[in-house]
């Protein structure tokens, strides 16, 4: 990862089999000045200031989840290191497959720099906004529309003219992003879950979100209750922890048979008029 005062590297081990389930933080490199950032930005990688134990006892009372909880209980919401490279990332793979997505991600990082201090496979930064704004979008294949919309947000994230990270809110989110061509909901919802950990999002358009209701659906017929009142399409019921509720209808879809896994997992964002005219 790339910080104020040069590069740095770091790894998160999990003994699944020791007291406590413990994680393990090893820094390969980084200078001491960029220490509690990084520290900083692996608590937000890994959710470490939630608290699953609140989550799961909300999430729990929904019967569309309360096996999936019962299974893997504590699921966290994977956070981001770099704003700027996961918007960039979301943008590439919101219309494709995860397959493809990571095909192309693959091809673009030969735009980035070579890390200062190679070591453990790591030798490769992710390319900065600015570095994919000049060259990098030449490396990116498919629609014409899309690789122009990721080397417009490229441009205005290297310019300054969009400036977004870890203190914004889910409505400033939305009025920085949206007006970017190629940027829809799904592409700001997914930002603010991944940058700013907002632990209220539902993406109900998202097609592994769909894939997961089924599958729960189908995991549960039968075996629960049928409740007194309906329940919301959206999950409002959960709120303000739909992000979460997300996490397991994500990982349902993934468990779900392999054909269904091939489609894709998100939804194409609208891309405003103003790009394509």
């Amino acid at each position: 990862m790339r910080l104020a005062h040069g590069d740095a590297r770091f790894r998160v081990d999990y003994d699944a089999e020791a007291p406590g389930r413990p994680l393990v933080l090893t820094i390969g490199a980084v200078d001491l000045r960029d220490l509690p950032s990084l520290l900083s930005r692996v608590r937000r990688l890994l959710d470490l200031d939630a608290d699953p134990v609140a989550i799961d006892g909300a999430l729990e009372s929904d019967p569309r989840l309360a096996a999936s909880i019962a299974a893997t209980p504590g699921i966290r919401m994977p956070g981001a290191v770099d704003p700027q490279e996961l918007l960039v990332r979301a943008m590439i793979g919101q219309q494709i497959t995860v397959a493809a997505a990571r095909t192309a991600l693959i091809q673009l990082s030969a735009s980035g720099s070579e890390c200062l201090v190679p070591a453990d496979g790591l030798h490769r930064l992710f390319p900065t906004a600015t570095q994919i704004a000049e060259t990098g979008f030449e490396l990116l294949r498919g629609p014409q529309r899309r690789i122009d919309s990721v080397r417009g947000a490229a441009a205005a994230m290297s310019s300054g003219e969009l400036d977004f990270g870890y203190g914004d809110d889910l409505p400033g989110l939305e009025a920085k992003l949206l007006p970017l061509a190629g940027v829809g909901p799904w592409t700001v919802g997914y930002v603010a879950m991944r940058v700013i950990g907002a632990p209220d999002v539902f993406l109900a358009n998202d097609a592994a979100v769909r894939n997961g209701i089924r599958s729960l659906a189908t995991a549960a017929a039968g075996a629960a209750p049928v409740p007194q009142t309906p329940l919301s399409p959206d999950f409002r019921e959960l709120s303000p922890w739909r992000s979460y509720a997300t996490m397991h209808l994500w990982r349902a879809a993934a468990a779900a048979p392999s054909a269904a896994r091939t489609r894709p997992v998100r939804t194409p964002s609208p891309i405003p008029k103003k790009a394509t005219s």
